[in-house]
């Protein structure tokens, strides 16, 4: 039973963990607060839903992600073109994004896809049917550790975590920030909705609703991952990432196994939340109390 739970919750956190990659681009390299996570996530939910009855579940992840690319898109366009706040661009973009979600969907709050063909049958019958979640997640997650490693440390890659860092710096050498902004909310809101639409392939299922407090879980995952794990390297920090949403998906599942009813899920996120982001306040000031009472014995014993 306890194998089974940390498989579920190794699982999940892989997947999420996509997601958290995005949050990672948009809140830690773009250094902006994007809220458009949120309906993204289920917009791609949403997007391999209807492909997948379609009978298109590869199809699904590829549009889903495109998708997502969109939705940041019209986030970048509202930042930069329109010079509306980053934080009141990503609320006015997810509350579009509900009425496009139900419109995706037919005008049903969720889709059943129960007995559907998904990205996850092409192991079923086989001896690894038990770990299907798992293997197709580990590969898909590893592809796209690479491929965003890769791109980050390309030129535009450069100068979209530069454009984080030091914005006026950038805009000095001669390069658009706008354009880094749009490709950096595209690619972030891109894996959000591909995180939405494993998610909708594996439960069998989309809602709604489904993205509600993404952006919450993605910064914890991001939080927690740093925190532990360190930031001493680009990949070091994607590899963190990673982890961190899969330990956030362990203590959300051992908090449940306690007895924790279901519907303080967010609750605990956000207290998760909090924690996470006061941990350095935290550390200093018990290096502090440490530091201040090694000299007051040191002061007595010279005494």
């Amino acid at each position: 039973m306890f194998f089974s739970t940390m498989q579920g919750a190794v699982e999940l956190g892989i997947i999420y963990a996509i997601m958290a990659l995005g949050v990672f681009i948009s809140f830690r390299t773009l250094n902006m607060p994007d809220l458009t996570v949120d309906s993204s996530f289920t917009l791609g939910a949403c997007v391999s839903a209807i492909l997948t009855i379609g009978g298109h579940p590869y199809l699904a992840l590829i549009a889903a992600f495109l998708a997502g690319s969109i939705a940041g898109s019209i986030t970048a366009l509202l930042t930069t073109k329109l010079k509306i706040q980053p934080l009141l661009s990503g609320i006015l973009v997810m509350l579009g994004l509900y009425s496009i979600n139900l419109r995706v969907m037919g005008n049903r709050p969720n889709i059943n896809l129960l007995n559907r063909k998904t990205i996850y049958s092409i192991l079923q019958g086989t001896i690894l049917e038990d770990y299907k979640i798992f293997i197709l997640s580990f590969i898909l997650i590893i592809c796209v550790l690479l491929i965003l490693y890769f791109f980050l440390e390309t030129k535009l890659g450069f100068v979209l975590r530069a454009t984080g860092d030091n914005p006026d710096m950038v805009k000095a050498l001669g390069t658009n920030t706008d354009f880094t902004v749009f490709i950096g909310l595209a690619i972030s809101n891109g894996l959000v909705a591909l995180a939405g639409a494993l998610i909708a392939q594996e439960q069998f299922f989309s809602d709604i609703s489904m993205g509600v407090g993404m952006v919450v879980i993605g910064l914890a995952s991001v939080i927690i991952g740093e925190v532990i794990f360190g930031t001493n390297s680009l990949i070091r920090r994607l590899i963190a990432v990673i982890l961190g949403a899969i330990v956030y998906r362990i203590i959300i599942s051992f908090v449940l196994e306690l007895g924790m009813p279901p519907t303080d899920l967010k609750l605990i996120s956000a207290i998760i939340v909090m924690l996470a982001l006061s941990m350095p306040v935290i550390k200093n000031k018990l290096s502090f109390y440490r530091k201040k009472r090694a000299n007051s014995k040191g002061g007595k014993y010279r005494c």
